[in-house]
């Protein structure tokens, strides 16, 4: 029986963050979650943490609590976001600031904190969100595209700082997912988005967890720098 690997996850109390984490501590993992709110996952093997993802001594203080507790962090999958529907004409300076807090900043503090553990274990992998929203130059998402695209310009370069070490940096871009982040969006939107895609179809929890499970196999530690889109989308 393999032991249980440490994952850390953000943006565990809804949506593909909660289902991630429900998945792994079925698998027999240990689970330290984040977010915002409150959680509404209770298991024995799952540590929930209430924060801003963007408040650089929460984060810090996170990764430490997490290390002194297990003593590593074999996984991180940064998969806290939100998003903001809008033409960029009328989007507000006080939008584009949360958005990148949350998306490009949150991704980075993460990475960066829970990196420091890998690197002293020679060994770890880390899992970022993207979107297709960037490879498809969604009209109306021009900041939610845009802070995606740091994030995997951030992954690529990362990987490539980390390489060395024994440490995998990879992302995942999903499709559009039936979750809290897309439901304010107007079907026809949606319908236009999905037409675009090889596989017009919604994306579902379980083609995430396929490419986050590809990318934390023990035959993967050769793969890194890498951006899987869903889909068929090209990035």
């Amino acid at each position: 029986m393999k032991p249980p690997r440490v994952i850390l996850i953000t943006g565990t109390s809804r949506g593909i963050g909660l289902a991630l984490a429900g998945y792994y501590l079925d698998a027999g993992d240990l689970v330290c979650g984040c977010s915002r709110a409150p959680s509404t996952l209770t298991h024995p093997a799952y540590s929930h943490f209430a924060l801003d993802v963007a408040d650089e001594a929460a984060v810090v203080a996170m990764v430490r609590a997490v290390v002194r507790q297990h003593g590593r962090i074999d996984v991180l999958l940064n998969n806290a976001g939100i998003a903001s529907m809008n033409h960029a004409l009328l989007s507000t300076a006080a939008t584009a600031r949360a958005i990148f807090a949350t998306n490009f900043h949150g991704t980075f503090l993460f990475c960066r904190e829970a990196a420091k553990a890998m690197v002293r274990a020679k060994a770890g992998r880390i899992v970022n969100f993207a979107t297709v929203a960037t490879p498809l130059r969604l009209e109306g998402e021009s900041l939610y595209a845009a802070s995606k695209a740091a994030v995997v310009s951030f992954t690529e370069v990362l990987a490539r700082e980390l390489g060395p070490t024994g440490v995998t940096v990879n992302a995942v871009g999903p499709t559009p997912v039936p979750t809290d982040l897309i439901k304010s969006v107007p079907k026809a939107k949606m319908d236009a988005l999905l037409a675009r895609q090889a596989i017009q179809r919604f994306g579902r929890v379980e083609d995430v967890i396929n490419v986050v499970d590809f990318f934390l196999a023990p035959g993967s530690d050769f793969v890194t720098g890498q951006v899987i889109y869903l889909g068929g989308v090209s990035g």
